[in-house]
């Protein structure tokens, strides 16, 4: 077998293998804090689907069936933010769990989703992965 066979088979299998890791929906407009989140859940075994703004993030949750989960810091960038974003992908998707993680905001019972969770700042994403985990196991 010659090496552009062995390459179109690992890319093949790499494909394969990332398409059958549950796809959570980052929403984070700070680009360390995003990478890092999403560093800690392909670790753990997850594809992690970044977006810096609720209005695309709404777009992707329109677009894509495979999304199983929503983390969402409630200062974004644009006119919507994540709480307002939970809510909307808590009507569009009612079974989606959703984390809403914030260092400024305190949660508020009147605009979170019922199922949803928050976790506040300082946390570790190892923090928000076990959350994320648990709201996953029902």
């Amino acid at each position: 077998m010659d090496n552009d066979s062995v390459n179109a088979r690992d890319g093949a299998e790499h494909d394969r293998a990332q398409a059958e890791r549950p796809v959570i929906l980052v929403v984070e407009d700070e680009a360390l804090t995003i990478m890092d989140l999403s560093d800690v859940l392909d670790a753990a075994g997850f594809e992690a689907l970044q977006s810096a703004s609720a209005e695309r993030a709404l777009g992707l949750l329109t677009g894509r069936t495979d999304i199983v989960a929503l983390i969402t810091d409630v200062e974004l960038s644009g006119k919507t933010d994540g709480f307002d974003l939970a809510r909307s992908a808590a009507q569009m998707r009612p079974d989606l769990p959703i984390v809403v993680v914030s260092g400024r905001s305190k949660p508020d019972p009147e605009r979170m989703p019922p199922h949803a969770r928050f976790i506040a700042r300082p946390c570790r994403g190892d923090d928000i992965l076990e959350l994320l985990r648990s709201l996953m196991k029902g």
